[in-house]
């Protein structure tokens, strides 16, 4: 393996420096969850306290900081919380990644409470930038939401909340139909009327509302009867 390519990450807690050595490229793979084995990651698999003298770390420390000493759940916490180097491309395609998760997540999840319609995604974005939100590429994306949300608040008003929605469904499209009520967090109530329709109940995060709409009138090209439950 070429140099370049081997590169250490480090994770440090209480004092103590934990360090493995990596190959950069299969790390980045594994941060983006192209790979899911870290130990497919790993040049050695050894845990170091100093990697580059070979300086290998107490086990009685690893225990005590990870809570096991296998080296592939350590190797796992040290990729997906620790100091992992990447490129600047790299990081960047990370980072801007992880922002369209953000954003698709309060879009999804919240309404404008002045209007009770959907934050479009496009808000949310502008928003973000006009507030300058910095996004942490390592970070999970949903640890990251109510940070963002508190930046851009007074930008874009947002609360969170689900919708209950009642639908009715002709008889023809009730096959076609049952699958695109259930990808809306299930089906709460149904019930199947004398003549094949189907009335069924869902309930899901209200920034979700003009999807499902759109969905279910393409797929009863307009025929089904649904409306928001107060």
């Amino acid at each position: 393996m070429s140099s370049n390519k081997l590169v250490v990450a480090k994770y440090s807690k209480n004092g103590d420096e934990f360090e493995i050595f990596i190959n950069a490229d299969l790390a980045y793979e594994f941060i983006t969850g192209k790979r899911s084995d870290p130990l497919s990651v790993l040049e050695a698999e050894e845990v170091f306290k100093d990697a580059r003298k070979g300086e290998r770390q107490k086990e009685d420390k690893i225990m005590k900081v990870f809570g096991t000493t296998d080296i592939a759940k350590v190797a796992e916490i040290i990729l997906k919380n620790g100091d992992v180097p990447i490129t600047t491309e790299q990081r960047n395609k990370l980072t801007e990644d992880k922002r369209k998760q953000i954003v698709a997540i309060i879009s999804k999840n919240s309404i404008d409470p002045r209007t009770n319609a959907p934050n479009p995604p496009m808000r949310i974005e502008n928003a973000m930038a006009q507030a300058k939100v910095s996004i942490d590429p390592f970070k999970n994306a949903n640890e990251q939401v109510n940070t963002v949300v508190s930046k851009i608040s007074a930008l874009v008003p947002i609360k969170f909340t689900t919708v209950k929605i009642t639908v009715i469904i002709p008889p023809e499209y009730t096959n076609r139909c049952y699958g695109v009520l259930k990808q809306f967090g299930g089906i709460r109530h149904e019930e199947w009327m004398p003549d094949g329709s189907l009335k069924a109940s869902v309930e899901f995060p209200a920034g979700m509302q003009t999807e499902f709409f759109e969905k279910i009138n393409n797929a009863t090209q307009g025929k089904a009867i649904a409306n928001i439950d107060k």
